[in-house]
């Protein structure tokens, strides 16, 4: 039988002043995540804290996206685990989802939790890293170039963002700190596009979206040869098939966690996939 939750534990909305500790609080974990990018996700997520007294033990974040939002970093201090605190963080996390359907991503610890609650499994996210290898590059079909993006490519970014995800991702795009991005276009129309950007102990690429794997791994090389050498990852949907190929890039498999959605999940486009998630946090 789960603890009652402690009734002197304070819940209440993160506020800027909380992420110091809650970013210390990731640390205690060994997670890589860097206060900046605690920042980020406060800024587009409601996130809430559970306190006791002055101490910061434990954190969780829903992120609204359209239909749907994303829970993530649901953390419990482990001085203070086995007190009903991530079960009373969840709820919290999930009231604030409203009237979206909420998704994660589960952690092998985590999944009975949420099964608990009613989320389902889905799919499957592994992730890669590793000091990046520039492989062979490969080659595009004829009429179709892969140039730097620019802030002029924005709206079809999003647009493409949104289509490969079934998520509104036009706050999250718009708060997310690009080291460089590159794009696949044919016709006059930007087909794909990936982001390489600074997030935990180097560098990650995220989102990548693509129409098929040779236009992903040709983007994912133009990214890879910008930072030989320097630690990368990048979380991808074990299914998407360029599993292998990242493997002799030097970006090795190191774990992975189970997609799970209370509800009907989202859906890709036909002709739009997802080759890499944001963060796990945020899809």
């Amino acid at each position: 039988m789960s603890a009652l939750p402690h009734p002197a534990y304070v819940y209440r909305a993160m506020t800027v002043g909380d992420l110091p500790a809650a970013h210390a609080l990731s640390l205690e974990l060994k997670w890589p995540h860097r206060l900046e990018d605690w920042a980020m996700l406060q800024r587009v997520s409601d996130g809430v804290v559970a306190l006791d007294g002055e101490r910061l033990i434990g954190t969780a974040f829903a992120c609204p996206q359209g239909d749907y939002a994303t829970i993530g970093l649901v953390i419990v201090s482990a001085d203070y685990q086995g007190q009903g605190i991530g079960r009373r963080l969840m709820e919290k996390a999930l009231a604030a989802c409203q009237w979206r359907t909420p998704i994660l991503n589960a952690t092998l610890a985590g999944a009975p939790l949420y099964a608990s609650q009613g989320f389902v499994e889905f799919g499957q996210v592994d992730q890669h890293q590793g000091l990046a290898q520039v492989p062979a590059q490969t080659d595009l079909p004829s009429g179709e170039t892969c140039r730097v993006l620019s802030a002029d490519d924005h709206v079809a970014l999003v647009a493409l963002a949104n289509a490969a995800s079934g998520l509104d991702r036009r706050e999250v795009m718009r708060n997310l700190q690009m080291d460089c991005v590159v794009g696949i276009e044919r016709d006059g129309q930007l087909r794909g596009f990936a982001v390489l950007r600074p997030f935990g102990r180097g560098r990650s690429i995220g989102p990548a979206v693509a129409e098929n794997v040779d236009q992903a791994k040709h983007m994912l090389t133009e990214l890879l040869a910008q930072v030989p050498d320097a630690f990368v990852r990048i979380d991808i949907p074990a299914d998407c098939g360029i599993a292998d190929w990242l493997e002799q890039a030097g970006l090795k498999h190191v774990d992975s966690v189970t997609q799970m959605a209370k509800g009907t999940p989202p859906q890709a486009s036909a002709d739009t996939l997802p080759f890499a998630l944001i963060t796990q946090a945020l899809g």
